[in-house]
């Protein structure tokens, strides 16, 4: 019969207590310095990208959501209206994310290129 798993490729240490050590990064640890040029770099990345359609329905999404549910918690509201309600929010929400993102982004853009210059 086939075996089913695929073999591992790094070898594992056991110990004699019956744990597995397994090698971690092999290179030389990170400075703080480095650590930090690296979160900035990655942080300038996120916040140079323009906003899309689809993150925005994603945190719309999510906001219609927690706000359905606090409809129907909170207010004491059935579950069909605070369905309905979280609908609506979510239409609402969208382009309004959006609009906020895109507002953000370009503040941000000119920003960066009054500083560069």
């Amino acid at each position: 019969m086939a075996h089913t798993k695929r073999k591992r490729t790094r070898k594992h240490r056991g110990t004699p207590a019956g744990t597995i050590e397994r090698a971690g990064r092999t290179g030389r640890p990170r400075t703080r310095e480095e650590a930090k040029k690296i979160a900035r770099e990655r942080r300038a990345e996120r916040w140079n990208k323009p906003p899309t359609w689809k993150s925005s329905a994603q945190r719309a999404a999510i906001a219609a959501a927690i706000f359905g549910v606090l409809v129907t918690l909170l207010f004491g509201r059935s579950v069909a209206q605070g369905v309905a309600l979280a609908a609506f929010m979510f239409l609402l929400y969208i382009p309004l994310g959006y609009g906020t993102d895109l507002t953000i982004y370009r503040f941000r853009q000119r920003r960066r290129q009054t500083q560069s210059k």
